[in-house]
């Protein structure tokens, strides 16, 4: 029927859309209480949006205020749909689109759980120290290394590890803050 329409990052893709996608990393101030996150998450799988990342944390304890960080792909059309929508909820204080404000910077934390023995354990090692990965679990058969840095950061070391016994791995999700003096 409509096979020639293709999706644009929203559930509603029955007309024609030329914007393509893009990531954007989306900071979200709200207040720290009970139900919040479901309200912000249900905005998006409601809409058929997708989220690729998102973490959450209460970072100002004296105001109950936490901040939450998503990282997802869409139009530019959609991407505004988004914001002015998280904008309307009651519990919204602030909502800034780190990507399109300018330079941020962005973090992740993994951990990785390696099996091996033999020369595999010392590629493995010379690995996690080329990435500056730290050893935070070690027995005769397995090591578990944390790494933070940017996601492709990670994504190449965890390819790295693959072959090497790879058996396990634990992301955080990206966590960004942006450039300057001024707060959010």
């Amino acid at each position: 029927m409509n096979a020639h329409l293709k999706p644009t990052g929203s559930a509603y893709f029955l007309t024609t859309e030329t914007q393509a996608t893009e990531r954007h990393t989306l900071t979200v101030l709200v207040d720290n209480e009970p139900g919040v996150l479901a309200r912000v998450v249900g905005l998006f799988s409601a809409r058929g949006y997708n989220i690729d990342s998102l973490t959450v944390s209460e970072t100002e304890h004296d105001k109950h205020r936490s901040r939450i960080t998503i990282v997802t792909v869409a139009t530019p059309k959609v991407l505004a749909q988004i914001k002015l929508q998280l904008e309307r909820l009651v519990p919204v204080h602030k909502v800034h689109d780190l990507t399109a404000e300018g330079e941020s910077l962005e973090r992740e934390l993994a951990l990785l759980k390696v099996a091996g023995r033999g020369e595999n354990r010392v590629e493995t090692l010379r690995l996690a120290d080329a990435f500056r990965a730290q050893v935070v679990d070690a027995s005769t058969e397995s090591f578990v290394f944390e790494i933070t840095g940017k996601p492709g950061k990670i994504d190449q070391f965890i390819t790295l590890m693959t072959p090497l016994g790879l058996v396990e791995v634990v992301r955080t999700g990206l966590v960004a803050i942006t450039r300057g003096p001024e707060g959010m």
